[in-house]
């Protein structure tokens, strides 16, 4: 998914996790332990440079439940949008 033609803007933030230079399966682990902190409805928003994020947050969401609003890649970079369940 590439979000890099949307025009609108990106989901509001509730929680911000910064995983740049992180591998697999660190980013994933920072968002999960994040999550939990967050009540149901509100917003995540996880900043990654590992190449393979983006294929793991789908699954990360298919695995919980937690609903993947949006992934913006950009560049080097992805910036994944996940809902608290």
């Amino acid at each position: 998914m590439n979000d890099t033609t949307d025009t609108s803007s990106p989901p509001v933030a509730d929680l911000e996790v910064d995983a740049s230079g992180l591998k697999c399966p660190l980013p994933i682990l920072r968002a999960k332990k994040a999550l939990a902190q967050l009540s149901s409805g509100q917003v995540l928003k996880v900043i990654t440079t590992d190449p393979h994020a983006v294929r793991d947050f789908q699954a990360f969401s298919r695995q919980t439940g937690n609903p993947l609003l949006r992934q913006i890649e950009s560049g080097d970079a992805s910036v994944h949008f996940l809902a608290r369940r």
